[in-house]
């Protein structure tokens, strides 16, 4: 498991590669729950000793990217909502897992190139309005995996439009 770093401003835990590929596609294609542990705890070991990444950061508000409640219910869960719960709890962060909601159904992601994917993605997030949260608490959204950076993208876009300024990106994988 080799520790990945920062890319387009996105820190990316591991390298989307090897052990950490498989277990994420077991994760959300094979419904290996149980892998879930198992990630979180390699996760938090280079969390915790990289942790000047997220250092000038008070407050930390970690939220996760939603899937769309039609992909959710047929998964029985949405990974990145499970892995991030559990590395805030660790952390000591803040953790709001419905601050963004996806209303909007989109295909899968894998296997689109690059344009097709931001076509796939655009206007697909919105701010949930039952949550209130200063603009200016840090956000840290968080996925499983960065590959064109889209998804984070287009929901930093959405958070920014609701009037939040710092935002940051954290994934398992890039």
């Amino acid at each position: 498991m080799t520790p990945c770093g920062y890319r387009n401003g996105n820190f990316a835990i591991f390298e989307y590669k090897g052990v950490i590929r498989k277990a994420i596609i077991a994760l959300k294609y094979k419904f290996a729950y149980d892998l879930v542990d198992e990630l979180v705890g390699c996760a938090l070991r280079v969390l915790k000793s990289n942790k000047s990444i997220f250092l000038n950061l008070k407050s930390i508000v970690l939220v996760p990217i939603p899937l769309h409640k039609t992909r959710e219910n047929f998964r029985g869960f949405n990974q990145t909502k499970i892995l991030g719960e559990k590395i805030a709890k660790e952390m000591s962060w803040k953790y709001i897992p419905d601050l963004l909601v996806k209303p909007k159904e989109t295909r899968h992601q894998v296997g689109l190139k690059g344009d097709e994917r931001r076509k796939n993605l655009q206007n697909v997030f919105a701010v949930n309005t039952n949550h209130f949260i200063s603009n200016h608490y840090p956000l840290v959204l968080f996925d499983d995996v960065y590959t064109t950076g889209t998804t984070i993208n287009e929901a930093k876009k959405v958070l920014q439009s609701a009037g939040f300024k710092n935002i940051k990106s954290l994934t398992i994988a890039g």
